[in-house]
C-alpha cells in the first residue's frame, strides 16, 4: 500500500498543484466502521473483526479509499472501547491480534487503507498506568494522570464539568486526591503535559504503524492537555436553548485546548512522516473547534486534516449551514485541509435529524440521494458512516435497551448515540437482518431490513447503487476531489457553488427544500453530468441536485 509521492508544492494552493504530487488521502472518501455493530461472526450478538473482514468486499465495492475502525482495543466497555485498558491488544469480544492482521491484509488486498482510532486524552481506570498512578504518589506513574488536592472544604479543586454530566473530578481514597476526567469517571484524564506520557502514546502509535496501519483518527484531541493552574471555567454567555448537561453551562476555557497541544502534534507528525504515506485526522469539538482545527492542521508539520461537528450536530441542512462551514476553509497555501461527515457513531442519523417526523419513505429516499450527492461535491475529505449508503434511519431505542451512558443520563431529552449504532442490515429476510444469529447488543431498526444490502443490491435505482456511482464520479472529477470552491447562490432553498481545479470547472446545484425552486437563470438549460431527484434541464424539484459542466 505504499506510494512514494513527492511533497506537494506548498507555495501553491491545492487547486493549482500537479495531481501527481498530491497524497492519496487528499480528497479521499473514508468509510467508518463501528465494530460492535457491523457484522457478528460468532453469533454472540456483538460485531467483531472477523465479521468486518468477511464483509470488506462490500466496502471496497463502494469505491472508498480507506476504512476507519472505531476502537477494538482491550476495554471494560464502559464507553464501548473509548475507555482503553490496553492500547496494544484486541479485546476478546472483537477477536485477536491475528484477526486484526488478517483484516489488515484483506483490506490491503482490496485496495483499502486502514485507519484506526487512537484515544490519547484518557484511558480506562483499569489501565495499568492508572492503577500504578493511584497507588503511589511518588511512583514512576504518579504524574501520568491529573491529580489535585481538594479545596479546604473538601470540594473538588475546580468547577470543571464532565461531558457526560456532573463534576469532572472524582475522589480517590487511595491517593486522598481528586482525579480529573472530561468524560466518564471510568475514563481518567492522561496528563498530556508529561514527557513520559507523550512518549508512551508515541510508542503505542509506533506499535500499530509497524503492524501496517495506514493512519490514525485522533479522538477528542483538543482534550489532551489542561490548564495546570486549574483555573475555573467562566459561565457560558449564551443562555439560549435547552441545556441538559452542566458541561454546557461553561466556556471550556481551561479544561481543554491548551496552547501546548500543537507541540505534541508536531511530534506525532514527525513520527508519521518516518513511514510512507501515513495519514492523520483529528476529531475536534467545542466552541473553539474551528480555531483549533486550523491550528492543528496548519503548515506541513502538523496533522493532515481534522473534522468537527458542523454537520453532525446541525439541526437542519440549509444552504447557509453548508456555505458557512465549507467557506471557512479557502483554497490557500498553508491552509489546513478539511474533512466532513454528515453521520457518525456520535450523532443521530442525518435522514432522521434533518427531516420532519412525518416524512415518509419516499421523501427520505429523495433526501438521502440528494444528501449523498452533496457530500461527494464538498471540498475536502468525506466520511461515510456504515449504513449511510443504505439511507439508514435513527432507531428509537427503548430506555430499557439503551447501552450508551450519555443516552441513559440524558434520557429522553436527546436523540441517543445508540440509535445510530444499531446493527448493520445485510439480509432483509434473515433473523436480525443478517447481522447475527444471536440477539444483537442493540435492536435492529424496524425499517432497516427493507433497506438491507441484499435488498438494495437487487434494486437498480437504490441508494446503494447511487452511492457507488457518485463516489466513482467524484474520483473521476479533479474539480470535485481537489478543486477550490466558490459559492454563487445561497438562499432559503437553493445552493449553487463552483468547483475548479486547473482548467476543469464544475457547477454544483442543490435544492435543499421540500418544494420546487426556480432554476438559476445564469445556468441556462445546461444538461447535467450527474443528477438526483430530477434536477436538470431547467427543473429543480424539492430535494434534488445536479453537477453541471459550464
Amino acid at each position: 500500500m505504499s506510494e512514494n509521492h513527492q511533497p506537494a508544492a506548498t507555495s501553491l494552493p491545492v487547486s493549482q498543484r500537479d495531481p501527481e504530487t498530491l497524497p492519496w488521502w487528499q480528497g479521499a472518501a473514508i468509510y467508518q466502521i463501528y465494530p460492535r455493530s457491523f457484522a457478528d461472526s460468532n453469533d454472540d450478538g456483538v460485531g467483531d473483526l472477523p465479521g468486518i473482514t468477511a464483509h470488506l468486499d462490500h466496502v471496497a465495492s463502494l469505491g472508498v479509499d480507506a476504512i476507519w475502525l472505531s476502537p477494538f482495543f482491550t476495554s471494560p466497555m464502559r464507553d464501548f472501547g473509548y475507555d482503553v485498558a490496553d492500547y496494544c491488544d484486541v479485546d476478546p469480544i472483537f477477536g485477536t491480534l491475528a484477526d486484526f492482521d488478517a483484516l489488515l491484509a484483506r483490506a490491503h488486498e482490496l485496495g483499502l487503507r486502514v485507519i484506526i482510532d487512537q484515544v490519547f486524552a484518557h484511558t480506562s481506570d483499569r489501565h495499568p498506568w492508572f492503577q500504578a498512578s493511584r497507588s503511589d504518589r511518588q511512583g514512576d506513574h504518579a504524574g501520568w494522570y491529573v491529580w489535585a488536592d481538594p479545596k479546604a472544604d473538601g470540594s473538588p479543586p475546580s468547577n470543571w464539568q464532565s461531558v457526560f454530566g456532573g463534576p469532572a473530578w472524582t475522589w480517590d481514597a487511595r491517593r486522598r486526591q481528586y482525579y480529573f476526567h472530561n468524560f466518564l469517571r471510568e475514563q481518567p484524564q492522561l496528563n498530556g503535559h508529561h514527557p513520559q506520557v507523550q512518549q508512551a502514546l508515541l510508542d503505542v502509535s509506533r506499535f500499530w504503524l509497524d503492524r501496517g496501519v495506514d493512519g490514525f483518527r485522533l479522538d477528542a484531541l483538543n482534550f489532551l492537555m489542561h490548564d495546570p493552574r486549574l483555573r475555573p471555567n467562566p459561565p457560558h454567555p449564551n443562555q439560549a436553548g435547552q441545556r441538559t448537561r452542566p458541561f454546557d453551562y461553561q466556556q471550556r476555557r481551561y479544561n481543554q485546548g491548551h496552547r501546548h497541544i500543537p507541540r505534541f502534534i508536531e511530534r506525532v507528525r514527525a513520527q508519521m512522516d518516518s513511514y510512507d504515506d501515513r495519514f492523520t485526522v483529528a476529531e475536534i469539538g467545542g466552541d473553539e473547534a474551528l480555531r483549533e482545527m486550523k491550528l492543528y492542521t496548519s503548515g506541513e508539520n502538523r496533522l493532515n486534516t481534522s473534522y468537527g461537528f458542523d454537520f453532525l450536530y446541525a439541526d437542519a441542512l440549509t444552504p447557509r449551514v453548508v456555505a458557512d462551514a465549507i467557506g471557512q476553509w479557502p483554497d490557500r497555501a498553508g491552509m489546513g485541509w478539511p474533512s466532513w461527515a454528515f453521520e457518525n457513531h456520535d450523532a443521530p442519523r442525518a435522514v432522521t435529524r434533518w427531516l420532519p417526523d412525518e416524512a415518509g419513505a419516499e421523501t427520505r429516499a429523495r433526501f438521502a440521494a440528494m444528501k449523498m450527492l452533496l457530500l461527494t461535491c464538498l471540498r475536502g475529505n468525506i466520511f461515510l458512516y456504515q449504513g449511510e449508503e443504505l439511507g439508514l434511519t435513527q432507531v428509537d431505542v427503548a430506555f430499557e435497551d439503551l447501552q450508551d451512558p450519555e443516552a441513559i443520563a440524558n434520557w429522553p431529552l436527546t436523540l441517543s448515540r445508540d440509535g445510530a449504532r444499531t446493527p448493520m442490515p445485510w439480509k432483509g429476510d434473515a433473523p436480525h437482518a443478517g447481522f447475527s444469529s444471536g440477539k444483537p447488543w442493540l435492536p435492529v431498526g424496524a425499517d432497516h431490513p427493507a433497506l438491507a444490502v441484499d435488498k438494495q443490491e437487487a434494486e437498480e435505482g437504490s441508494l446503494l447503487h447511487l452511492t457507488r456511482a457518485l463516489l466513482a464520479f467524484r474520483k473521476d472529477q479533479p474539480a470535485l476531489r481537489w478543486g477550490a470552491i466558490r459559492f454563487l447562490q445561497v438562499d432559503e432553498q437553493v445552493l449553487l457553488f463552483e468547483r475548479r481545479f486547473g482548467e476543469q470547472r464544475r457547477l454544483c446545484l442543490f435544492n435543499l427544500g421540500t418544494e420546487p425552486a426556480p432554476w438559476p437563470k445564469r445556468l441556462g438549460r445546461a444538461a447535467p453530468l450527474k443528477q438526483v431527484g430530477g434536477a436538470g434541464q431547467g427543473d429543480l424539484p424539492g430535494y434534488s441536485g445536479c453537477v453541471l459542466e459550464p
